[in-house]
């Protein structure tokens, strides 16, 4: 396992000023609602766009890990509404009032807002509200936590790949395992969200077991927590080498198609090139 105390500076908490927020829209004319990604979770995987976005809002809404993680001398002077897990609608509701009575607010998730994240709920909002023409939205795209976290392992997305997260919070577990078979049937790479957490402790073992009965125990699975933040952590085993008790929702899991390959430290599906042009 590589590991490295140094992959990103992660701010200290900030105490969320959380105002009220007029629930009913008035004749103000409204604001702006932009939904942003951080990325992965280092400072410097903050997209200029999304930078900007934060610089220039009255209002900065999130979960409360999220608000964590940007650099505490963009959020001074800002109205900081948090919530804590499955806060989710009451989140984007209050943004959605803060745009309406004609503040520039911001959305924040991790990753990419469109990957997992606020963007479609932010949006199924305001199509349920009659809201979509009467607010200016935009989406500020971020790095997705699995390009940072594949970049760790070196090259494991060279081709067609499927991302499940195994959360069956909102989606029935039978329906994860269908999908989940049918990548690994049609040997995609696969990448794994949400594998365990303190309450969804057996799902990932069974995910595993699918694996290893389509694929062998020997195919290569990489595994990457706090990709690009403090206390990063990489490695690559086989398949029957997992140690599920030891992943938790910080942790994304890659497993490899028929063609992965570890070579070294890192983990490599190939493209394709050299079996078709070969080298010189």
């Amino acid at each position: 396992m590589r590991s490295s105390s140094d992959a990103g500076s992660r701010p200290g908490k900030v105490d969320s000023a959380k105002e009220d927020i007029p629930e009913r829209h008035g004749s103000r004319s409204p604001g702006t609602l932009k939904v942003i990604g951080l990325g992965p979770g280092n400072s410097d995987y903050l997209t200029p766009s999304a930078r900007h976005a934060l610089k220039e809002a009255d209002v900065i809404v999130g979960y409360k890990g999220y608000i964590e993680l940007i650099d505490t001398d963009i959020l001074q002077d800002k109205n900081v509404i948090s919530t804590g897990m499955r806060g989710e609608i009451e989140r984007c509701l209050k943004a959605i009032d803060a745009a309406m009575a004609g503040k520039k607010t911001v959305v924040v998730s991790s990753g990419d807002p469109g990957i997992y994240g606020m963007a479609g709920l932010v949006m199924e909002l305001l199509h349920e509200k009659n809201l979509l023409h009467k607010v200016e939205v935009e989406i500020i795209p971020g790095i997705p936590a699995l390009s940072a976290a594949a970049s760790l392992l070196g090259a494991p997305l060279m081709h067609d790949f499927a991302v499940v997260s195994l959360s069956d919070l909102l989606t029935p577990w039978e329906v994860i395992k269908k999908r989940l078979i049918t990548a690994l049937e049609a040997d995609f790479v696969i990448v794994i969200y949400n594998p365990r957490s303190r309450k969804r402790n057996w799902q990932l073992s069974e995910a595993l077991k699918l694996v290893i009965e389509y694929r062998g125990g020997a195919v290569p699975v990489g595994i990457v927590r706090n990709a690009a933040r403090t206390d990063q952590q990489v490695s690559v085993v086989r398949a029957d080498q997992v140690d599920a008790e030891s992943i938790d929702m910080l942790t994304i899991l890659f497993v490899g198609n028929s063609k992965t390959r570890q070579r070294g430290e890192f983990m490599v599906t190939p493209r394709g090139y050299l079996d078709k042009y070969g080298h010189r």
